[in-house]
């Protein structure tokens, strides 16, 4: 069973990260598996180590119609969205389905090992494997630089969980990463609940 460290794990923060060097991407509602493939055996492990194979079929299915093994950290989302006046291919992209399965990141294309490359050049990669987008998959977007703080503005308005800004040229680390912040709509109802849950 995998561990929980072997994942990339994001601080949490409260102001979006400033600098041309961040991918910002927006935080959607769901469960964060890494999806392990070889041959024709395809796995879901939680962040926790559990295997969740059997939850998502479809997962498995799209997996198998790409034409090579490999090792991705998938988002699978629960979040509904309207659209946005700011249109951007990471804004647009919210408007999706309910149940979208979103790719971030590639580990092992084939066995290769790409985790010290800088995120950057994972992301290309990633994009290469999923160009042809299998059924229910869909990479998520993002954006570069100093949109960070407006696109953040627009994600609460639209009533998203909020916004993941990522440095691009750090290599991928297991553990909590101080290079991978994710900052929350305060609006958002699930932290509402959380805050309620406190009081």
């Amino acid at each position: 069973m995998s561990k929980e460290s072997d994942f990339c794990i994001p601080t949490r923060g409260t102001k979006v990260p400033a600098g041309l060097d961040c991918l910002h991407e927006i935080k959607y509602d769901g469960y964060r598996v890494r999806l392990e493939r070889d041959g024709n055996r395809v796995r879901l492990i939680s962040r926790n180590g559990y295997d969740w194979t059997s939850r998502y079929p479809w997962i498995v299915e799209a997996a198998l119609k790409t034409r090579r093994s490999s090792s991705l950290t998938v988002k699978r989302s629960f979040s509904a969205a309207t659209p946005s006046p700011i249109s951007t291919p990471c804004i647009r992209e919210s408007t999706i389905a309910r149940c979208g399965s979103m790719p971030f990141d590639i580990m092992a294309p084939e066995g290769a090992d790409l985790r010290a490359l800088p995120l950057s050049m994972r992301k290309t990669n990633l994009a290469r494997l999923l160009a042809r987008r299998p059924d229910g998959i869909f990479v998520a977007p993002f954006e570069q630089g100093e949109i960070g703080t407006d696109l953040f503005r627009a994600a609460c308005n639209m009533g998203l969980e909020g916004l993941e800004s990522k440095r691009r040229d750090r290599p991928y680390r297991a553990g909590r990463s101080p290079d991978w912040i994710k900052v929350k709509n305060r609006k958002h109802p699930a932290i509402d609940m959380l805050i309620k849950a406190f009081a």
